[in-house]
């Protein structure tokens, strides 16, 4: 199976889907004027401006459901992991793909507002709708659907999950081991397995507003309480961080770790971290109620700065700082050793043994909890995903029970996840990534060519900007932009109510064009 695995990684991980990420993030950079950069206060006034409704949820609600996707294992496991087999020049690469993926970011997300739909009293959209919208070929939307129920009810999950048990194992010692009928696993893991189960079906059975407000809750906390912890410990080692910057950049360009490795490494778990391109975090992205499409846009633009520019970038100091790695070279041989060779990259304990080290007695458990939450949140965002891709299949397919048995299936994955090899776990999702971002990116490219509707959107946006307007609106048909159903129907109806308006009150000046 890991043979299959590794095989299977090896066509999809190829240097062509590392360049693709890259080439596609630094494409949408430049023809947006770099958006992430132009932008960066707009996203953070937007943050906080939305309103939920009953369709949709807020801009911030949005926001911490994708955080809740992009702030996972990734951050802590992943970091280590990159940093393990790429060496400490890969977090460059982690940076670069996360600053040119919030361009990416933003196109897939206004995309996916653009093109979303109203379903059962919920906004729904994505990749698979605006594939087919956009680009008019439904059976590629399907191929992105069909991979992304697999890769996000299947084996992302387990990903999470495994890094869970593997830290409260790390944490508090593995307990006497319970033989089964598919193996022998220690009693934390299927302790953990179980726990995690039960708290699972409770929210995911409780739909996506249940979500979102877990989410918003426990995203922003998590996250500041980890940077909080990495800054005092960097702090303590303030003396050291230049060196470590020096370090960083200077094994990105050198053959320490293989150039190839460090990139590919740092392009590999720096989507898998911040979802740049991968086409998960247009999902939540659709969900928002938002005024204009390239307001949500912006603000998925914004939570890649949050999850790699600062949450990965504390994990990788931490590890760098108190030199709790290894770096894997070719074969058993080690290119760099500090800890035990023993100790798997695949996993969080580079983290836990940092943190230790700094904090005596903290670390372990610190890191064990701060990622049961990182991880459970980003499960339920996968959940989330898998749903939505199921809604899309049901337009067609009115197939009852789908839903039912997606979540069945998704809590059947983490407990196998918790308790299975993080080797394979990882594998597995690597695969699931990587099968999503080469449908996604080559998607959104396709779109740009056949009609820009995302940069159409931003001119649109900014166009309103440069006049001041307070209230934002948006005509898809005066933009030339087709298969917006749902702003037709919206401007249609503003229209109509500023026209009531008017006809009791005298004329009031619209912002666009009525007769359109």
């Amino acid at each position: 199976m890991q043979d299959l695995v590794n095989f299977l990684n090896g066509i999809i991980w190829s240097p062509a889907l590392v360049y693709l990420c890259l080439g596609a993030g630094l494409f949408y950079s430049i023809i947006t004027r770099f958006v992430q950069i132009r932008h960066f206060f707009e996203m953070w006034r937007l943050l906080f401006s939305g309103k939920s409704s009953k369709k949709g949820i807020s801009s911030f609600q949005a926001l911490a459901v994708s955080l809740s996707g992009r702030v996972g294992t990734g951050n802590i496991a992943g970091v280590a992991a990159a940093i393990g087999f790429g060496g400490p020049g890969a977090v460059f690469w982690m940076w670069m793909v996360a600053f040119f993926g919030a361009a990416t970011a933003y196109a897939e997300s206004t995309l996916a507002q653009i093109y979303k739909e109203e379903d059962d009293g919920e906004f729904r959209g994505g990749p698979a709708y605006y594939i087919e919208k956009a680009m008019g070929q439904k059976w590629y939307a399907w191929l992105f659907a069909i991979a992304t129920i697999f890769a996000c009810g299947v084996l992302l999950p387990g990903v999470q999950s495994n890094s869970i048990g593997n830290a409260v194992e790390a944490a508090f010692g593995s307990g006497p081991l319970i033989e089964t009928a598919v193996g022998t696993f220690s009693f934390a893991k299927i302790f953990t397995g179980t726990v995690i189960s039960i708290i699972l079906a409770f929210i995911i059975f409780g739909g996506v507003k249940r979500i979102a407000h877990f989410t918003q809750i426990v995203v922003p906390f998590m996250a500041l309480a980890y940077v909080i912890t990495a800054f005092v410990i960097i702090l303590l080692n303030i003396s050291q961080v230049p060196a470590v910057i020096a370090m960083i950049v200077g094994d990105a360009f050198s053959p320490m770790a293989g150039f190839g490795a460090a990139i590919g490494w740092g392009v590999k778990r720096g989507i898998y971290s911040n979802e740049a391109g991968q086409g998960t975090g247009p999902h939540a992205a659709a969900a928002a109620n938002v005024d204009h499409p390239a307001q949500q846009g912006l603000v998925q633009s914004f939570s890649i700065y949050i999850d790699t520019l600062l949450v990965c970038s504390a994990t990788a100091f931490m590890i760098l700082i108190t030199g709790a790695y290894n770096v894997h070279g070719a074969g058993e041989a080690f290119l760099v050793q500090n800890i035990a060779a023993d100790i798997s990259a695949n996993g969080p304990v580079f983290t836990q043994m940092a943190v230790e080290s700094a904090l005596p007695g903290v670390g372990k458990p610190f890191i064990a909890v701060a990622l049961f939450f990182f991880a459970f949140t980003t499960i339920l965002a996968y959940y989330y995903i898998a749903e939505t891709n199921i809604a899309y299949i049901r337009r067609t397919f009115k197939v009852s029970g789908l839903m039912f048995v997606l979540k069945l299936i998704l809590i059947a994955s983490v407990f196998y996840g918790t308790v299975k090899t993080a080797g394979l776990a990882w594998a597995m999702g690597d695969i699931g990534v990587g099968l999503m971002a080469w449908l996604n990116i080559i998607g959104i490219l396709i779109i740009f060519f056949l009609a820009k509707p995302a940069i159409i959107a931003l001119k649109d946006y900014e166009e309103q900007q440069a006049q001041g307007v307070t209230d934002f609106t948006f005509n898809p048909i005066k933009l030339g932009i087709k298969g917006a159903d749902y702003w037709e129907k919206r401007y249609r109806k503003l229209s109509e109510e500023k026209a009531a308006c008017d006809s009791k009150d005298g004329p009031v000046e619209m912002v666009n064009d009525a007769s359109s």
